[in-house]
């Protein structure tokens, strides 16, 4: 039974999906408790498999699969990897094949649903029909259960929304609503995130003409890697970290009447200022206080933040200046979309992707470190790290006698062969201003490397647009459309409403390499608008948009293969406009996850 259907995975066509380089994943079998395919041969032999290509532009592939079961048979078997060693065991003959169909006046069996399963082989994966009622599942240990069965369109809806968030801001301060959503790969997640708003007296920042109070709002996305723990960390305490440093700036300017409000510089100053001093606890504060203890169970604690890493993007917006600053650390990207006079929008990034094969972050790297020619190798730093900025990372931040003391005293790996002079990473943000035009309805998308690893920062800003357009068709009344009445349509539909990049654009960005990895068409009619979040509808768009057999095969792959086809996605998009003042924030119910009530973060 068990080498017949092996068998029958090897001898089936199959058009390979998607291709993947590298270490090919291991062998492994899948089982059920009953049979699936069920309809067999009536001459005993192997079925025959036919592919059927789907009509896509990201050309997935899948193909038919009958399973061969016995009359004693007590499950069928789908191989994970189908190159791998088959069992031994008996050929199937036609009198051990059981067939559901019947000749003369027999009855036929009744037809059992048919379901898609989710195969893996040789670093490429497809669809198949199986039938039954049972899952296609995989025990990994007696807590965790891998459930291989392919999720229907409906259930791959529920999982892109399962952690969308939406939040409708009635202050009156230049912001009208901000959307959020995580998609996670690695279980658990890496990535993290954090927003909030500031009531600030004029006592520390000078208000508009005729209010005594004006806002300050933060935003942020967090990447994390080898890890959760420093994106969690920064999740925590990153943003009240910069706004002590900022009250402080403000308060020392309000005190002078030559100043009143702080310069440009000085607020770029307090914001890295505030980075800096965290990482600084997180890497060296951490390691006075373990050493301190001498205690294994406090060095666990408190050196975990330090040995995981996480970039950092950060938005602050100061309602009284109409300021926009970006702070970033890392790879994570910042776009604006601003209606251009023609009625499209324009792209504009706002951040540069900071990796060790970003050129401005080569030179600063070799200027810093001479005579250490690898200090970047193959984009990467010391030939490993990709960010070159980044909160935590301490192996590349330690001295190399920190490093042995703690993995003589604790724990730690061995310091890396090319480490000279650290620092090799930092967590100094680039942070760049830009004047809000709140009643042109600005939107800011910010959003981790795992999305613009699918989408450029045009289809990015397009699909927005494309968003709200639909939203105003559906109309804007109510109060959840109040937010709208700014905004207006857009006129060619067969395209995204979007102007081109400029050439100066691709300059510290890079392109999306998974449109190369899933062979997609750059047609934007492979795009769809199904949600009612902004956040939701690029992630949705970014895994295939109208393709939805696509959808569903990336959200089945299981964490950790699913990392090689997609990353984590944290994606946030803030709308700028004159809205109403009541003075609240409040959650967006119908592009919100209903599974768990989210509190209004003011």
């Amino acid at each position: 039974m068990r080498r017949a259907a092996f068998q029958a995975l090897r001898t089936a066509r199959r058009v390979p999906a998607w291709k993947v380089t590298g270490r090919k994943p291991c062998a492994v079998s899948f089982s059920s408790s009953r049979s699936l395919g069920l309809r067999a041969s009536s001459t005993g032999k192997h079925p025959s498999y036919l592919p059927a290509p789907l009509q896509s532009s990201m050309h997935l592939r899948n193909f038919s699969i009958a399973v061969i079961s016995t009359a004693v048979a007590s499950g069928a078997w789908y191989a994970y990897q189908g190159t791998g060693q088959t069992s031994a065991g008996l050929n199937p003959t036609s009198s051990q094949l059981r067939s559901y169909s019947t000749a003369g006046a027999q009855a036929e069996a009744p037809a059992e649903a048919t379901r898609r399963a989710l195969l893996v082989d040789n670093d490429q994966f497809f669809t198949a029909p199986i039938s039954g009622d049972q899952p296609l599942s995989k025990h990994t240990d007696d807590s965790d259960r891998r459930v291989l069965e392919m999720l229907t369109p409906e259930q791959a809806t529920q999982k892109l929304r399962k952690n969308e968030e939406s939040y409708l801001v009635n202050r009156g301060k230049g912001v009208v609503r901000y959307d959020i959503v995580q998609v996670p790969s690695n279980s658990p997640i890496e990535d993290d995130h954090a927003e909030k708003i500031i009531e600030v007296p004029s006592s520390v920042a000078a208000a508009n003409q005729g209010e005594s109070k004006s806002d300050w709002m933060f935003w942020a996305v967090f990447d994390g890697h080898s890890g959760w723990t420093t994106s969690a960390k920064l999740r925590n305490v990153l943003i009240s970290y910069v706004a002590r440093e900022l009250n402080t700036t403000y308060k020392a300017a309000a005190a002078d009447p030559s100043l009143l409000t702080p310069s440009s510089a000085a607020i770029d100053a307090a914001i890295k200022q505030g980075f800096t001093r965290l990482d600084d606890d997180i890497v060296h504060s951490s390691v006075d206080k373990v050493l301190k203890s001498n205690s294994r169970r406090v060095a666990a604690e408190m050196l975990a933040p330090a040995l995981s890493g996480s970039c950092a993007l950060l938005a602050f917006y100061d309602s009284q200046s109409k300021d926009l600053k970006v702070a970033c650390a890392g790879d994570s990207r910042a776009v604006l979309g601003r209606r251009a006079a023609n009625g499209k929008w324009t792209a504009t990034p706002l951040s540069e992707d900071q990796t060790g094969g970003t050129p401005s972050e080569m030179k600063r790297l070799r200027e810093e470190h001479p005579g250490e020619p690898n200090v970047v190798r193959n984009g990467r730093i010391l030939g490993q790290l990709e960010p070159s900025r980044s909160f935590g990372d301490a192996f590349y931040k330690w001295s190399k006698d920190t490093q042995d003391k703690i993995k003589r005293q604790f724990f730690g790996r061995t310091p890396h062969p090319l480490l000279k002079t650290p620092p090799y990473v930092t967590a100094e943000p680039i942070v760049t201003t830009t004047k809000m035009e709140p009643g042109s309805g600005d939107f800011l998308v910010l959003a981790t490397d795992g999305l613009w690893e699918m989408l450029s920062n045009e289809e990015v800003v397009g699909l927005v647009g494309q968003w709200v357009e639909q939203q105003q068709q559906l109309g804007a009344s109510g109060s959840n459309k109040a937010w709208l009445k700014s905004w207006f349509s857009f006129g060619n539909k067969s395209e995204l409403p979007v102007e081109g990049p400029k050439a100066t654009d691709a300059e510290g960005q890079r392109r999306p390499i998974r449109q190369q990895q899933y062979d997609i068409a750059g047609a934007a009619t492979r795009f769809t608008v199904e949600d009612q979040n902004a956040a939701t509808h690029l992630v949705r768009n970014a895994m295939g948009g109208k393709d939805k057999e696509m959808v569903s095969a990336l959200l089945t792959l299981p964490s950790p293969y699913s990392r090689r086809y997609r990353d984590d996605v944290t994606v946030e998009v803030i709308f700028f406009g004159e809205g109403p003042d009541n003075r609240t924030v409040t959650i967006n119910e119908e592009a919100s996850a209903s599974e768990e009530s989210v509190k209004a973060k003011l």
